[in-house]
């Protein structure tokens, strides 16, 4: 989860949704961010505790402990813009459906978090070349899928949403 504070007109060149940007433009707008930015702070949940608490209460844990560190930070939050459906993390959260095209400082977030995964990911394929962390970044593609299925799951799959991929059929 990223979090992150934006002066009141941020000059961001190319803030956009992330997911419409190509990795070298989000990491060229990453570094501009953390520039600009008064806070930027990225929070990971171990998928251990994904996988005991389900997606929603990590999401909450997550949001939580970034809101608590940008506070600790001395920056003053008057409101806590969040992508998408309602958390219910604290009572200055607005939800903006689709934020991350609309809103600088959740597209910022995204950017950041983005970039953060992406360099986690590119990392851990040090450690599980197998599973092409490098090249899918962890999402289901075909190569990975195949990966699972020949060597199975390794410590950072999220296992309550990887157990389909080892199912051999339904009937």
């Amino acid at each position: 989860v990223g979090a992150v504070v934006l002066p009141a007109s941020p000059l961001l060149d190319g803030l956009n949704d992330s997911k419409k940007l190509s990795a070298p433009e989000r990491q060229r707008i990453a570094a501009e961010i953390n520039r600009v930015a008064s806070v930027s702070v990225v929070v990971y949940v171990e998928p251990q505790v994904i996988d005991e608490k389900g997606m929603s209460a990590s999401l909450r844990l997550a949001f939580g402990k970034a809101i608590r560190e940008v506070e600790q930070s001395g920056a003053a939050i008057d409101a806590i813009l969040i992508d998408g459906n309602p958390l219910h993390v604290d009572d200055r959260e607005i939800n903006v459906v689709k934020g991350d095209a609309s809103c600088a400082s959740i597209a910022a977030a995204s950017i950041v978090a983005k970039v953060h995964r992406d360099a986690f990911m590119t990392e851990i394929a040090h450690s599980y070349p197998v599973y092409g962390f490098d090249r899918n970044k962890g999402y289901a593609s075909e190569e990975h899928i195949d990966a699972i299925r020949a060597f199975g799951l390794c410590p950072i799959h999220r296992r309550s949403f990887c157990h389909g991929f080892l199912q051999e059929s339904l009937f």
